[in-house]
């Protein structure tokens, strides 16, 4: 069962992607975009607790000063470069160059934590470095550059939110930090994001869903709400789901099938096609994001979830 709800987690975060390109398409800026899958998850976890742990609410000063961190820097920053970038180059391309994050947070773990680090992380440094080159097709720059460097800032930004999230957790569980970091990161992006300006009429337009299902009409608000529910929160909650009932490595192998969930989805949806010499890199690619999620022992790196492998227990008034 851990493995259904992992593979489906990944399928959710994979497609979300594409999702969000969608509703980005009709103007919508990948600011606003940010502002409200924060703001949703944060109101979903915010109800959750309120009906399972309302001690979550209860915070210290220098905990609360964590989480303000980690939602600007870790979260409003990850979602709102990663919206930049798959405005401008493939969905999939995107998320490998941010993956890149789980190569720089265990190379942070080994050098700055000293921690222990297997050989095979230096095998999995070479392979994804090589296989991004390939993907990009550096030798005639036919990947916007823009895009990549708006994915590489994204795969910083994912890197602070991992480690700052796993030094939250050994006190908190993963709704309360998800709470408070959704926090900040809506009321970072409540005075930024330019959403009091928008004409929220848009949402009723009615879109065409584009690609292979450009027969499909439907108004705005569906793609949006699913992007803001279903690719956020219950995609991350699964995820979390299955932590808890797999192993460290299995989880991260499992986690790391979003990369190729979200090529094909932008394949069968959007059309967007890569040539074989870039599917040879991405396999590349997602061969070292593999060997590097199995190279600290329990545990992994998920785009949108930093844990300890086992299920963290949520204590009840």
């Amino acid at each position: 069962m851990g493995y259904i709800i992992g593979f489906l987690a990944a399928l959710l975060f994979g497609s979300n992607g594409s999702v969000v390109k969608l509703v980005l398409s009709e103007g919508v800026t990948a600011a606003q975009m940010t502002f409200f899958r924060a703001t949703a998850t944060m109101v979903i976890a915010g109800i959750v607790l309120l009906f399972t742990e309302r001690s979550a609410f209860k915070i210290s000063f220098k905990r609360l000063l964590a989480m303000a961190a980690l939602g600007v820097f870790g979260v409003a920053m990850l979602q709102w470069f990663y919206a930049l970038a798959i405005e401008r180059i493939p969905v999939g391309i995107a998320l490998l160059f941010e993956y890149l994050a789980v190569l720089a947070v265990a190379v942070i773990a080994r050098f700055f934590f000293k921690e222990h680090v297997r050989a095979r992380l230096w095998v999995a440094i070479v392979l994804v470095l090589i296989g991004l080159g390939v993907v990009a097709e550096m030798w005639n720059s036919s990947v916007d550059g823009l895009g990549m460097i708006f994915a590489l800032i994204a795969a910083a930004s994912y890197t602070i939110y991992f480690l700052i999230g796993e030094q939250a957790l050994k006190g908190m569980n993963v709704l309360a930090m998800t709470f408070w970091s959704m926090l900040f990161a809506s009321l970072f992006w409540a005075f930024f994001s330019g959403w009091q300006n928008m004409d929220f009429s848009v949402f009723s337009h009615q879109i065409t869903l584009s690609g292979s299902l450009a027969a499909v009409n439907v108004p705005l608000w569906v793609p949006f709400l699913w992007t803001i529910t279903m690719g956020s929160f219950v995609a991350f909650y699964m995820s979390f789901k299955s932590l808890s009932l797999l192993s460290a490595t299995s989880a991260g192998i499992v986690a790391s099938s979003e990369v190729i969930f979200a090529f094909i989805v932008a394949w069968l949806w959007l059309g967007e096609s890569l040539s074989f010499i870039q599917i040879l890199g991405a396999l590349i690619v997602t061969a070292g994001i593999i060997l590097a999620q199995t190279s600290r022992g329990g545990k992994i790196v998920d785009l949108d979830l930093a844990a300890t492998t086992g299920a963290i227990p949520i204590r009840k008034k």
